[in-house]
C-alpha cells in the first residue's frame, strides 16, 4: 500500500480552491481527466458515483468513483472519494481545505493506492515512492497555480 497527506497553504479564500473541485473545473486540476460524468446519485452527495475517464499517452482507463464523503461548510470543505483501476488496485483521495483568514486556506490532500490482487500488491511494492510524491506535489502545485488565476480573473 501507498499512502500519502501533504498539506499547502494557497493564497486565495477557501470557495475559490473548493471550486476547482467541482466536476466542471475538474480538468483544470486534473488536465489527464477527460471525463466526469454524474451516473448515479446527485452531485455533492454521500453515494453518488461518476464515470471517470482518465488518458495517459495512448490510452485512456475508464472507470467508476464513488463519493464516501461529502462536507461543503463555509470554513471548512471535505470530499473523500474511491475508485478501482483495472482490477488491481483500489485508490481513496481525500480533499480537505480549511479557512486560514479571508484570503488564506489550507489544503490537504490525503490518499491510499492499495494493491488489489497479486500485481497490484508486487507493481506498489516495487513503484519508487518518489514518483508517488512528485505527483502529489505537481496535483498540488497546479491547484494553487489554478486558483490564483482564479483570484487574479487571469
Amino acid at each position: 500500500m501507498l499512502t500519502w497527506k501533504e498539506k499547502r497553504r494557497i493564497p486565495t479564500n477557501i470557495e475559490t480552491v473548493w471550486a476547482l473541485f467541482q466536476p466542471d473545473q475538474l480538468q483544470r486540476i486534473m488536465p489527464k481527466v477527460v471525463e466526469h460524468e454524474l451516473i448515479e446519485g446527485e452531485q455533492g452527495q454521500v453515494g453518488s458515483k461518476h464515470k471517470q475517464s482518465y488518458q495517459e499517452g495512448e490510452r485512456v482507463e475508464t472507470y467508476i468513483v464513488e463519493t464516501l464523503a461529502y462536507e461543503d461548510k463555509e470554513d471548512y470543505k471535505h470530499l473523500t472519494m474511491t475508485f478501482n483501476i483495472g482490477k488491481a488496485f483500489k485508490i481513496e483521495r481525500s480533499y480537505t481545505i480549511i479557512t486560514k483568514g479571508s484570503q488564506e486556506s489550507l489544503l490537504t490532500y490525503e490518499g491510499a493506492n492499495r494493491g488489489t490482487n497479486w500485481f497490484g500488491k508486487l507493481f506498489l511494492k516495487l513503484a519508487p515512492s518518489s514518483k508517488n510524491d512528485q505527483v502529489v506535489q505537481e496535483f498540488l502545485d497546479r491547484v494553487v497555480e489554478e486558483a490564483e488565476k482564479e483570484q487574479t480573473g487571469s
